[in-house]
């Protein structure tokens, strides 16, 4: 007998002793790498955005476009590796934000960017002050929060500053733990000698404002001046001194307009006090008793260096936080754990780990049950050594234990397993031949025979997995880990089945008993036999059948186009966190945008499974990864707000995170929000985050038909039912007060318009003039020139406050050199790739949550809408790539769209790539064209089980249904070739065709039966996962279906192609 590969390596390692020693090589390796590998809930995608800002005072936002952002856009642009550049233009500055190629090197990317703006810096105009780059990377996103709030009837005056100031002597703590990366701290007042010019009473001493800015700026001077020597010694020269404290700074004298000293304490408020910065965080929490407490907060937020594992870090510094507890932080101060994402890997780590074990027990009970307890010890022992040596190669490839890499182990163990049960099968099947051979003779005959099937079948697997390695944009890295892990874990499975399943076999299952094994497949082999005989009966019986089971994929197809099962990128994970985020019209006050966040955090506290919120008025919450790509940091305007809702565990809830998000949405619609506000829900994404779930961007010739354009889109997503959160992205003209300056009366008064602009930025900024030193571990004082906030309004008060005087001694107030009116300031302009846009956003609940479906219906009745009536021209639909005709409106969806539509397309390519490269595998081993062709033939009936599947438990089609889909393939064709295989040969003249095809469907079908039923397992332990239920429902009704059809289908294309006429004879048993 011809021994093949298979045979030839069982031959050599049956009787080796070097085969026990690369067993426990095996899982050592193994279990180094699993416990040394990093562990993360989510794969790490890299998507480096560098931050350019450029201030350019006075410029309104087109002007800014004009003079800054388009010149700096063609800069960025040309750096390699750049794919998409965004600019936001306001009033004043300018945001350029270069998006690099997935995977791309945050800092290559920060320095590329910053080489080429250093190289051109000749462009800068005038005036505008040189750019600020900064870059934020997935390693920037915090994976610990904490969260400062004093207990209830805590002792002491805990306020926001003393909050600020105990979290940052708390950070320097923290940062001493390793793998420590950025920190910052989120709300909260900083300590600071303040200095508040009172207008009144510098008329009534006859101080000019200019005066008083200068006496506080030049008095906490103090510098190196040389040395001198004294006394034989070189002594060093300091000039000035630094002050103190509020004492200090109150005793500074000022020069009024007369020549004489005012003391500064006379003319303006001198105190030690918390700054008034228009920010405000508190936090609502619940008490043992589910009583409901507020508290100021102010939340520390800690990420971890590139490459550290986030558990370690995490666990680093709660452990760090505790320690510290009763020295550093007082007894009257709760550090709460608002956010710990290495302990949520962890956890998930854990429960799919949990899940591999119980995946591998149940396959090794149903390997008891149906071929023999000592084959399933063999296979007990095949599991663990092949996942082992899969962890050691994903580690060595650099992977790490995540949610995508265990389950694609999970779903894999079904599949690796294939290999050794067919091998165990086969063996005892040979054994129980009782034809005089010996046991190792038996053990290589029979891994020799199903050998090649076996290698072909394993290739076929990869070559469906594989190609699904090519998928691009932001799910790429994301999916990744499926077809690596589950490629290696097929190779590994196949050296694992012909070397040591045999040698376990030989040593562990020698008493296999011959009644044990049928030679026909037992009762499985009967059960197939009564029905299998009815199908290939007849030529017509046949053809009946075949057509049967096509009319029944047709049907299953067409459930796409009537929406009995949608389309989904991912369905949304089951988190515990949930955040809302409040746009109020520019120029809405922080008392305004506080008191929303309040009735926002009422609604959220009759919600039974919110434990805790945070909300951040002025500011925004520590960000996520979602935060990062829509650049959640850059909120910080008064009528900004976040709002972080805390959720039960999701053990001690029996709604998902996604109920709670729909049930929040349809409760908040009760307050009442400043027209042109709004208050979104944002759940974490599952997968890549994007700008908005449904986005459309409109172009057009100019700004204002953009925005036209885009109102009336606008409307049309309130219309449609499922569309909710709707927003823009210009949104309103923020109200600006303007101050002219009038020439004439300064050349009248010989003032420079310098001296007038630094008074009216004392009087309506924040000025820090210097710092004030306090010791050791003791931060310094800013010193600040400012009005309080209860101050800030152009009143006849403010009018009069003396700002510069004459040389004859008058004193000139501020309204007399400048004319005040209040008008509209400038929207928000946004370009994108070097093209005008304005955004319309949404997201999608209730009856359809997938993009497409809104889009539908936006465009539906974009279509319908009379555009003429309203005085604008009808925009054309894209849904793909930018317009090249800026002329007309055109509409460009985008969003959770673009990368469904990028991923759907590769995984559809790659799903082509894969048969290709299996029909290239069959023909290589059957040296036929149509034997293949017969083989490919059951892979669409697989999506008779998994639309039938979707439909049971309504669940919408998403990119892990596919990718079970394209398993499948692999999966299938792998029985397909076993099956066809046999028939080949077992095929003689004296035979029938149809005692043929019954004897190789009664052998193979118990085996077939077994790998299927095995894939099966591994896909139920993951049907509880929100984001993989896809994936298993695909695996485990596309399994069930496709595997019962294929053993009748290709006997059935067998007799309808090469019917040999001869009727179906009883064979002899």
């Amino acid at each position: 007998m011809n021994l093949g590969i298979s045979g030839k390596l069982t031959r050599a390692t049956i009787q080796s002793p070097l085969t026990p020693l690369f067993l426990l090589a095996a899982i050592l390796v193994g279990l180094l790498a699993t416990i040394t590998i990093p562990r993360e809930e989510e794969p790490q995608i890299k998507v480096p955005m560098v931050d350019i800002m450029v201030q350019a005072p006075g410029l309104s936002a087109q002007d800014a476009v004009e003079l800054v952002g388009k010149p700096l856009e063609t800069i960025v642009k040309s750096v390699n590796g750049v794919e998409h550049v965004y600019t936001q233009a306001q009033d004043n500055g300018t945001l350029v934000t270069a998006r690099f190629l997935v995977g791309s090197n945050p800092e290559d990317a920060a320095i590329r960017i910053s080489e080429k703006i250093e190289a051109n810096k000749d462009r800068i105009p005038v005036g505008i002050p040189a750019p600020q780059v900064t870059v934020r990377g997935i390693n920037d996103v915090p994976i610990v929060v904490l969260t400062l709030t004093p207990k209830p009837g805590a002792a002491g005056n805990w306020n926001d500053q003393a909050l600020a100031e105990l979290a940052g002597k708390l950070r320097t703590e923290i940062t001493k733990v390793d793998d420590v990366g950025l920190t910052f701290i989120t709300g909260g007042q900083h300590m600071a000698l303040r200095v508040v010019p009172d207008p009144a009473k510098l008329a009534v001493y006859r101080v000019p404002l200019g005066n008083l800015i200068e006496a506080v700026s030049q008095a906490n001077r103090a510098f190196p001046a040389g040395t001198v020597r004294e006394s034989g010694q070189a002594a060093m020269v300091i000039a000035g001194q630094s002050l103190r404290d509020a004492q200090d700074l109150s005793r500074l004298t000022v020069r009024s307009a007369s020549g004489a000293s005012v003391l500064l304490s006379d003319v303006a408020k001198v105190e030690q006090a918390p700054t008034q910065n228009q920010a405000h965080a508190w936090r609502w929490a619940k008490d043992d008793h589910s009583n409901w407490n507020m508290a100021p907060a102010v939340s520390l937020a800690i990420a971890k260096r590139a490459g550290a594992n986030a558990v370690t870090v995490s666990e680093d510094v709660v452990t760090r936080v505790n320690t510290l507890k009763n020295t550093l932080i007082p007894a009257g101060v709760e550090v709460s754990v608002t956010r710990n994402y290495g302990e949520s890997a962890n956890e998930k780590a854990n429960e799919l780990i949990f899940h591999l074990a119980l995946a591998t027990v149940s396959i090794v009970v149903l390997i008891g049950f149906t071929v023999g307890w000592r084959e399933a010890g063999v296979t007990a022992i095949v599991i663990p050594t092949t996942i082992m040596l899969t962890m050691f190669a994903s580690n060595i490839m650099g992977f790490t234990i995540n949610r995508v890499s265990l389950f694609a182990l999970i779903f894999s163990i079904g599949i690796l397993v294939d290999d050794a049960i067919v091998m165990i099968e086969n063996i005892a099947r040979h054994w129980a031949m009782n034809d005089g051979r010996s046991r190792i003779d038996g053990a290589v005959d029979a891994v020799a025979e199903v050998g090649n099937p076996t290698i072909i079948a394993t290739l076929t697997v990869v070559a469906a997995l594989l190609p699904m390695l090519f998928v691009s944009g932001l799910m790429g890295p994301y999916m990744a880990p499926i077809p690596i892990n589950a490629s290696a874990a097929m190779i590994f499975s196949f050296f694992v089945a012909v070397i040591i399943a045999p040698w376990l076999m030989v040593r562990f299952a020698r008493k296999t008993l011959a009644q044990g094994h049928e030679q026909h497949g037992g009762k499985l082999g009967a059960f197939y036999k009564h029905y299998a005989s009815k199908v290939i009966a007849t030529r017509q019986s046949a053809q009946r059948f075949l057509t049967i089971v096509g009319v029944a994929t047709l049907v299953a197809c067409s459930m796409f186009y009537f929406k009995a099962v949608t389309v989904k990128l991912l369905p949304f994970d089951n988190k515990s966190e949930v955040q809302l985020v409040a746009d109020l019209p520019e120029g809405t006050s922080l008392e305004t945008t506080s008191r929303v966040l309040e009735q926002a955090a009422a609604v959220a506290r009759s919600v039974p499974e919110v434990v805790s919120m945070e909300a951040y008025a002025g500011t925004s919450a520590p960000f996520n990864f979602n935060g990062l790509v829509r650049h959640y940091f850059l909120r910080s305007s008064p009528e900004m707000g976040d709002l972080m809702i805390t959720l039960l565990p999701k053990s001690d809830r029996s709604r998902t995170s996604h109920d709670v998000a729909v049930d929040l949405r349809g409760k908040l619609k009760t307050i009442a929000l400043p027209v042109g506000g709004s208050l979104k829900v944002v759940e974490t994404p599952p997968g890549p985050p994007v700008l908005a779930t449904l986005l459309a961007e409109i172009y057009g010739p100019d700004e204002a038909i953009r925005q036209k354009t885009a109102a009336q889109v606008e409307s049309i997503f309130k219309s449609v039912p499922y569309i909710v959160d709707v927003d823009n992205s210009f949104g309103q003209p923020r109200p600006t007060l303007k101050l002219t300056p009038d020439r004439a009366k300064l050349d009248h008064y010989g003032l420079s318009e310098r001296q007038l602009f630094d008074s009216i930025s004392a009087l309506m900024g924040t000025q820090v003039v210097g710092y004030a030193p306090r010791g050791t571990d003791r931060d310094p004082l800013p010193i600040e020139l400012a009005l309080d906030q209860s101050q800030r309004s152009w009143s006849a008060s403010l009018a009069a406050t003396p700002v510069a005087a004459t040389s004859t001694g008058q004193l000139v107030p501020l309204g007399e050199l400048v004319t005040a009116r209040m008008e509209p300031g400038g929207q928000t302009i946004f370009r994108r790739d070097g093209r005008g846009v304005a955004m319309v956003t949404a997201e999608l609940a209730g009856r359809y949550e997938a993009p497409i479906y809104g889009m539908l219906a936006v465009d539906d009745a974009i279509n319908r809408f009379d555009w003429k009536a309203r005085g604008l021209e009808k925009p054309t639909i894209n849904l793909h790539g930018q317009p090249k005709d800026e002329s007309k409106a055109s509409v460009l969806w985008d969003g959770e769209w673009e990368i469904t539509w990028v991923t759907f397309r590769d995984m559809g390519g790659a799903f082509m790539v894969a048969l290709l490269g299996i029909y290239v595998l069959v023909v290589g081993q059957f040296r036929s064209f149509t034997i293949p062709l017969v083989i490919l033939t059951p892979i669409p009936l697989t999506l008779i089980g998994i639309v039938f599947g979707h439909m049971v438990f309504r669940a919408p089609f998403t990119a892990t249904s596919m990718i079970g889909f394209i398993a499948l393939a692999g999966i299938i064709v792998r029985n397909s070739i076993l099956l066809v295989d046999f028939i080949r040969h077992s095929r003689a003249p004296d035979r029938s065709l149809r005692e043929t095809l019954l004897e190789a469907g009664m052998i193979r079908f118990k085996p077939i039966v077994l790998t299927a039923a095995a894939a099966m397992i591994g896909a139920t332990v993951i049907l509880s996962d929100p984001i993989f239920q896809g994936l298993a429902i695909s695996l485990l009704f596309g399994l069930a279906s496709s595997t019962l059809l294929t053993v009748l289908v290709i006997p059935a294309i067998y007799i309808v192609l090469r019917d040999d006429g001869r009727p179906l004879a009883e064979p002899h048993l």
